[in-house]
């Protein structure tokens, strides 16, 4: 479409244009059709598999999309559409339980392949290796069979493990080998023989290492000539045959013999046969020559009986038990099932044993696509128990004997046991089974400290009132007085007290009239002065004092008018009553102005005061007391409470209602008639309550019964018990049902069967069995039926009653199975015949005695004289008898101090958190071993010990830090506002052995607790009597006025709610506030106008030259004749803290952490006090911060935590392991405990033993062990070579454990309780073939021992490709000419464990001339071939080129010659020494030399040895040119140094004084006559020196 309207407008423009965009079309055509090659399907991954049921059936999907290379999406037409790939399969659906079904199969690594280096070369020399990589095979199978399946079923569990790793490729390691032995001895005693030495390899080659040199060195060797000539052939005896079975043609002529000589049974079968050997004569070249050459009297015997070989025969395999594990569960996934099969035949004559007869695999239970029923186990622990708080106290508190009203932190504790997570079990098992961490036992809490009630102090009485003024009732009324809760009760049932008193009055009213003040005195008649009434200012006000509307005061009594005198001119005037005092009822009024002639005069002095008295009213007080509410008793009235509804923090089911005590009580006398008490005042006796739920006890079922013994036992052993438990997992609360008395139970195993002994029974040795007559009929003496043959015979299987057993309970049970054939010899007509030796006689008991055995000669022996040679064939044997002396000593170390067991009551009298009994005095033991006189260990009651030496020893008790009792609070610091109190503690006994530490203490050891406080302002306040009457100083006896002094007394006093009470010291009332005891004053003259005393000044709103304050006062007196009355007010400007103050809040710091008397830690309140501060500086009264309701912003209280002291926990001691050896000195036993809680802030510690030791009683150990191998010995006369046999003896012996100990040889019979296995091999092999070379014979010497085990080491680090040791055996030669038919030296490795690393450095002897020896050493001391770098090889040769020939010059380390001391050398123009010059040798005496002369110096020869002693003097040689003829170094220096000296010599003389004074001159001749004893050349030079 868009090329047609192209078209369209190309044609109308312009045709040229139209051409030109047909072309570009068509391009972009064929451009198109180009594209169709490149583009392509694309698909993504595949999604998860789907399905609805697990294993093959599911489907999975991805997107199939049409994409150009480019990467630009096209639509799905555009590509191929036979291509397109498939967008859904299906799969394998994995579930959870296919996890136990499949795995991954983790093949081996690969061997490490070098990665191709992009480097040109590689270094010279290798110090870790080159870098590599390996692979292996991993694949996803199904367990039970291992076929292969779909990896993303393997990594639904777990993603699959990397198939490639990097490697190292180590550097090549060649062959070392050790030092070469010392030379043997020569292999002739006569003429020319050959030496040899040997080595053994250390390290065998490995990574491409050069191969080991040659392990042997030859030489030749001569002795004295021979004086006989040597013989050149050797009689060789060739080993023996394949043992070959009769002909059967012989078989069938002795068919009666070989029924009795062919033991057939069911398991074996003993088929007697003959084997031969070939007896030659060889030259010593190694030919084979007539027998004629050697010579012999009676050739060797060349055939014996032999047993034919049969290998072992077993049944094919049984089928696979059922699988042991039957429901499945992550702990134990997998059981085991076993299948076994039996011997058919038993092996006869072979060395190999029968395979294993039985075989165990690891399975799971389950059926085919069904999952397993899963057992997930897991800890579940019981409820917390109550909350305590006596564990965390110290060992000082006193509150530890009373814990009955202890709060705050404290510890609770609860029970952990297993259980398996299924729907139907939920008992107890055993706590293996979880392998998770253990949860908690014990957690920090916190009971609740109980606030007490505190009250406010009594109001004062209230007017006589009716019990209720909505019902008033007759006359009768009370007065009341009343207090008010300033602090609620909480944490405990504390009630407060009462909080109203009354006292029965008449005449009540509920309201009434008070009076607030006077109005002006108003005189009568209209008169100015004289008599005249005030009429008083009422309010209406209720019973308890609160303003009220006037018309409900319309019943009371209205107060009437007041008389008052208003003063006329002359007449005395007098002050208004002052306020009446609180603390003694007293008002009082002073005389302002005395009368004049004619006027009224003023009252005596008695009339000035008056006195009131106060609580009028009678002290019979009663109030209402209440008892403490009862128990919540369900009120079956009310519907069922929600169960959902919760009341403090538990469910609650029921309403129920409560009641409690009310009682009318009299003070001070005790419970009167209720009447007597305020009725409607009376507090509620019955309120509602909500009753918690009954929570039962809840127990687990009882855990599967412990298991009974499944083996046999031993003879008679008593019988087992097995038990069960249960777990209380909540416990009873408001009623509910109790926990059963039964939590434990056991019962007694059934009786377990009687194990069966089993034994090998040995039937009778059949008859000698000789080889056949066909094949011995060519040998001498072969007409005699004699010789050596070999006899068989039957073993049988027995229980140990004696009855029929299977052969395989013998094998099993019994050890290996007894020999059965043995070799014998028919006695020829010239053999000597005995008995068999008797037993040994017995001991009579005597140290050092002989016991004997004996045997006789048989038939015609006796007759025999070779027989009767005693020498030849003893008749009796001797042989000491042993010496029963014994010995003990001590081996080992001590024991830790061990507590007698079963003691674990505390030591201290009290309980403390954690203690058992740690402490106090125990026991160690040291194990005792025995010897006998030979040295050899026996049992240790052979000693009459029992095993251990004991010593009493002491464990420390901890004690806590101690410190004593807080000291009471100070008094607060500031008398007005808030400042601090302290109380402190003092370091009593600083902790030990573990105890409680202390808290941080200051310098002098005290600990301090500082708590802000605030003093009341008005605590203590100046109390001020009435001014006196104004005393005239300048007495007018006419007129009595004037200036005059007035005075009063100030007090200070204690305020209390009542008033000022106690008159306390004045120096608790702020002195700036004490108020003035005198001052001046003014008595107006009779005509003067009279003025009352001034107010108080009035408040500054603002701080300010414009502000004012004023002071008021009125006029009493009207003067005489019109005379003016001074001002009624003054005015004074508003001066910041003179007479005008501002206000602010001041809040103080946080206190400590305040906790209450009765806790230990936990939760507590921080305190800060908040402090009205005038603008002075001065704390003030809060009142005055309040009146100007200033802002309060801060919070005053902040609960905080004090760390619980939690002391560590620990487990009780394990029981004690078994010993660690059977046998042997170093055996021991060890108990562990663990911590069950670990210590918190001031806690006591954990102790650092956390396990004990204790050693094993001593017993000897016995093995069995071989002896040395015997010489390799032909045991045929006159043979020199050839085949032979070697022997060894098998011994029992007594060691002590350790490796070290090789052993002492005792009796076999304490070896007869252990099998016969020696280095873990039961097959004893006590001779064996052995190869004796013929002279001139080339042969292998026999094999080293193992090497030490090595690694492959870089810098000291294992590269991880394990030890490896080696043994090697080297070539002997005996004569050169037979050296080409010499076998290969041989090298034997095998892997190791326990490998070390070692370096190799080459090490290097001193220089002896110009040569010194090199060699390689390894890091253990080992000297080495091979292993060091040679490329770091030192120089063993520096010789000089050319030689160092002149007199007294030598090479030198540099490879240059040089002069020996005492010489210079000269040196040629080529460099190159020419000579050695005697230089002079400078002597500087010393100052124990005496007579030396320091004004000469002599030339020495220092060849010659010096005459000085030693001592005397010490001699340099100046060498001032080098090897090379130049001037050394240090002569330059010594140059430079001697130009400066003489520069400083010079300027000093040219500063120093001309002359010096005599007294300068007196000391230095004082200073010489020390000298008086030495050398005259000194002194002149000292004097010299101190002239100048």
């Amino acid at each position: 479409v868009v090329i047609k309207e192209r078209l369209e407008v190309a044609s109308l423009k312009s045709p040229l244009f139209f051409k030109m965009y047909c072309v570009v079309v068509l391009i972009f055509a064929c451009n198109m059709e180009g594209r169709e090659h490149n583009i392509n399907w694309h698909q993504g991954p595949w999604g998860r598999c789907m399905g609805d049921e697990c294993g093959p059936g599911g489907i999975q999907t991805r997107a199939v999309w049409c994409a150009h290379v480019e990467g630009w999406t096209t639509l799905p037409t555009n590509c191929k559409q036979p291509e397109r790939p498939d967008n859904q399969q299906s799969c394998f659906r994995v579930c959870d339980w296919h996890k136990e079904l499949y795995d991954w199969q983790i093949g081996g690594w690969n061997q490490c392949r070098p990665v191709l280096s992009r480097s040109h070369e590689k270094p010279l020399e290798c110090l870790r290796g080159e870098e590599g990589i390996q692979t292996r095979d991993i694949t996803c199978i199904q367990k039970s069979n291992g076929v292969p399946a779909e990896d993303v079923i393997c990594e639904y569990f777990e993603p699959k493990p990397r198939q490639e790793q990097a490697c190292l490729i180590p550097c090549r390691q060649d062959c070392i080998v050790a030092e070469f032995s010392p030379w043997s001895e020569c292999s002739k005693t006569c003429g020319n023989g050959l030496q040899h030495r040997t080595r053994h390899v250390v390290a065998p080659p490995q990574f491409g290492g050069s191969a080991c040199p040659n392990l042997t060195e030859f030489q030749m060797c001569r002795s004295s000539p021979c004086t006989v000539e040597e013989s050149l052939y050797s009689l060789n005896v060739g080993p023996w045959s394949a043992c070959s079975v009769p002909h059967s043609r012989q078989i069938r002529q002795k068919r009666n013999r070989n029924r009795q000589n062919r033991q057939e049974n069911k398991y074996w079968d003993i088929q007697i046969g003959y084997q031969t050997r070939q007896v030659t004569c060889t030259h010593k070249n190694g030919k084979t020559a007539a027998l004629s050459f050697c010579n012999q009297e009676k050739l060797p015997i060349t055939f014996q009986s032999c047993v034919i070989t049969k290998e072992c025969q077993v049944s094919e395999w049984s089928e696979w038990t059922p699988c042991s594990k039957t429901c499945f569960d992550m702990t134990t996934p997998k059981g085991n099932r076993t299948r076994s099969r039996t011997i058919k035949q038993l092996p006869v004559g072979s060395e190999s044993e029968c395979p294993q007869l039985e075989e165990a695999e690891q399975c799971v239970s389950q059926g085919d696509g069904v999952a397993p029923l899963w057992c997930r186990y897991g800890w579940r622990s019981t409820e917390w128990t109550e909350c305590r708080v006596d564990p965390l106290l110290s060992q000082q508190d006193k509150r530890r004997g009373n814990q009955t009203a202890l709060c705050g932190g404290g510890v609770q504790t609860r029970e952990v046991y297993c259980k398996c997570f299924v729907l139907t079990a939920s008992r107890p098992v055993d706590r293996k089974l979880c392998t998770g961490p253990l949860p908690s036992t014990s957690q920090l809490c916190h009971v609740p400290c109980p606030t007490e009630c505190e009250t406010s102090a009594w109001s004062a009485w209230g007017p006589c009132t009716y019990e209720s003024c909505d019902d008033p009732q007759a006359k009768k009324g009370f007065k009341l007085r009343k207090r008010r809760i300033t602090n609620e009760p909480t944490g405990g049932t504390g009630n407060c007290p009462h909080l109203l008193e009354a006292i029965p009055c008449e005449e009540p009213s509920c309201y009434d009239w008070r009076i607030t003040g006077l109005e002006e005195c108003i005189p009568d008649n209209e008169k100015p002065c004289g008599p005249g009434t005030q009429v008083p200012v009422v309010v209406c006000v209720n019973s308890d004092g609160e303003e009220v509307d006037r018309q409900l005061c319309r019943d009371a009594i209205y107060p009437i008018p007041v008389v008052c005198e208003a003063p006329c001119p002359k007449d005395c005037v007098l002050s208004t009553w002052s306020a009446w005092s609180s603390w003694k009822q007293l008002r009082a009024r002073s005389v302002l102005a005395y009368a004049g002639e004619g006027g009224v005069q003023c009252p005596n002095s008695s009339a000035l005061q008056e006195t009131r008295s106060c609580n009028e009213h009678s002290c019979t007080v009663y109030h209402w007391q209440t008892g403490p509410w009862g128990q919540c008793i369900e009120d079956t009235s009310v519907s069922a409470f929600n169960s959902s509804a919760s009341w403090n923090g538990e469910a609650t089911c029921s309403v129920g209602m409560q009641t409690r005590k009310v009682i009318c009580v009299r003070v001070n006398v005790g419970q009167v008639g209720p009447k007597k008490c305020p009725e409607s005042l009376r507090p509620e006796t019955v309120r509602p309550c909500l009753l918690p739920c009954r929570k039962d006890c809840i127990v687990t079922p009882f855990s599967d019964w412990t298991p009974c013994p499944s083996s046999c036992q031993e003879g008679g052993v008593t019988v087992r018990k097995q038990s069960r438990h249960r777990v209380i997992i909540q416990l009873p609360a408001n009623g509910g049902r109790e926990c059963p008395d039964s939590l434990f139970e056991e019962r007694e195993c059934e009786a377990s069967p009687v194990c069966h002994s089993y034994r090998w029974k040995t039937h009778k040795w059949r008859r000698c069995q000789l080889v056949p007559w066909y094949v011995r009929q060519d040998s001498p003496g072969a007409q005699e039926t004699c010789g050596p043959g070999l006899q068989a015979r039957a073993i049988t299987c027995r229980r140990q009653d004696g009855g029929q057993a299977d052969i395989s309970e013998c094998l099993k049970y019994s050890g290996p199975l007894p020999p059965l054939t043995q070799m014998c010899q028919i006695p020829c007509q010239d053999d000597c015949q005995f008995t068999n030796w008797s037993k040994f006689s017995p001991c009579n008991g005597d140290c050092g005695g002989v016991r004997t055995r004996k045997r006789a000669l048989v038939g015609k022996s006796k007759k025999k004289d070779k027989c009767r040679n005693s020498q030849l064939y003893p008749l009796i044997e001797n042989q000491f008898c042993p010496c029963d002396k014994y010995s003990a000593q001590p081996v080992g170390n001590w024991s830790d101090c061990i507590l007698p067991e079963g003691k674990m009551e505390a030591l201290l009298g009290m309980k403390v958190q954690g203690d058992v009994k740690e402490c106090g005095q125990g026991y160690r033991y040291q194990a005792m071993a025995c010897y006998d006189q030979n040295n050899r260990l026996v049992e240790t009651s052979r000693c009459n010990s029992h095993g251990y030496i004991e010593e009493a020893c002491i464990i420390p008790c901890p004690s806590d830090c101690k410190l004593s009792e807080w000291s009471n609070w100070s008094r607060c610091s500031k008398s007005c506002g808030s400042g601090v109190k302290v109380r402190s503690k003092w370091l009593r006994e600083k902790p030990y052995n573990g105890g409680r530490p202390c808290p941080k203490l200051d310098h002098i050891n005290q600990v301090y607790e500082v708590v802000p406080c605030h003093s009341d302002c008005s605590q203590y306040i100046w109390v001020t009597e009435p001014w006196s009457v104004c005393k005239v100083t300048n007495v007018d006896l006419k007129e009595n006025c004037g200036e005059g002094v007035q005075t009063r007394k100030v007090r200070c006093m204690l305020n209390t709610v009542d008033g000022p009470s106690d008159t306390v010291e004045d120096y608790l009332c702020d002195p700036e506030d004490m108020p003035l005891g005198a001052r001046k004053c003014t008595l107006p003259c009779p005509e003067d106008c009279v003025m009352s005393e001034w107010g108080s000044w009035s408040q500054c709103s603002l701080v300010s030259s414009i502000s004012k304050c004023h002071i008021y006062t009125e006029c009493l007196r009207q003067p005489d004749d019109g005379k003016p009355c001074p001002a009624a007010t003054e005015t004074e400007a508003c001066t910041l803290n003179k007479n005008c103050y501002h206000y602010d809040y001041n809040v103080t710091d946080w206190s400590t952490c305040q906790l209450s008397e009765k806790a230990v830690c936990g939760s507590g309140i921080k305190t800060r006090m908040l402090d009205c501060v005038r603008s002075d500086g001065k704390s003030v009264d809060l009142k005055y911060c309040e009146e100007l309701g200033l802002e309060k912003t801060w919070q005053m209280n902040m609960s905080c935590v004090v760390e619980c002291p939690v002391n560590c926990q620990l487990s009780d001691w394990s029981a004690w392991s078994e010993c660690s050896q059977t046998c042997g000195l170093t055996g021991k036993m060890i108990r562990r405990r663990t911590i069950n809680q670990p210590f918190q802030g001031d806690g006591r510690p954990c102790p650092s033993q956390m396990e004990q030791f204790k050693p094993c009683p001593v017993k000897p150990c016995y093995r069995w062990q071989y002896g040395q191998w015997s010489t390799c010995k032909v045991e045929v006369k006159d043979a020199q070579c050839g085949e032979g046999t070697r022997v060894r003896n098998i011994s029992c012996v007594v060691y002590d454990g350790s490796i070290e100990d090789v052993g002492k040889v005792v009796d076999e019979e304490f070896c007869g309780e252990i099998e016969p296995i020696i280095d873990g091999d039961k097959k004893i092999i006590l001779e064996e073939t052995c190869t004796f070379p013929c002279p001139g014979d080339c042969y292998l010497r026999e094999w080293s021992e193992w090497s030490l085990c090595q690694l492959t080491c870089f810098n000291g680090e294992d590269l991880g490709f394990g030890g490896v040791q080696v043994r090697s055996r080297a070539v002997i030669v005996q004569d050169l000419e037979n050296q080409h038919l010499c076998p290969e030296q041989a090298l034997e490795t095998r892997p190791c464990n326990d490998g070390q690393c070692y370096e190799y450095k080459w090490m290097a002897s001193p220089w002896k001339g110009s040569s010194r020896t090199v060699w390689c050493q390894r890091s253990d001391g080992l000297n080495v071939t091979g292993g060091c770098l040679v490329m770091r090889q030192p120089d063993a040769d520096r010789s000089c080129n050319p030689p160092c020939s002149q007199p007294h010059a030598y090479c030198s380390e540099t490879r240059t010659c040089s002069c020996e001391d005492g010489y210079t050398e000269v040196m040629s123009s080529d460099g190159t020494l020419q000579q050695c010059t005697l230089i002079p040798v400078v002597v500087i005496p010393t100052m124990e030399d005496k007579k030396g002369d320091v004004k000469t110096s002599r030339a020495v020869n220092p060849t010659q040895p010096s005459s000085n002693q030693t001592g005397r003097g010490r001699t340099w040689f100046l060498q001032p040119f080098g090897p090379d003829g130049r001037l050394k170094t240090w002569v330059y220096g010594v140059a430079a140094g001697a130009f400066v000296l003489l520069i400083f010599i010079v300027s000093m003389i040219y500063l120093s004084p001309h002359r010096l004074t005599l007294s300068n001159q007196t000391n230095n001749i004082l200073y010489l006559t020390r000298y008086r004893d030495t050398e005259p050349d000194k002194i002149l030079k000292l004097s010299h020196l101190f002239n100048t």
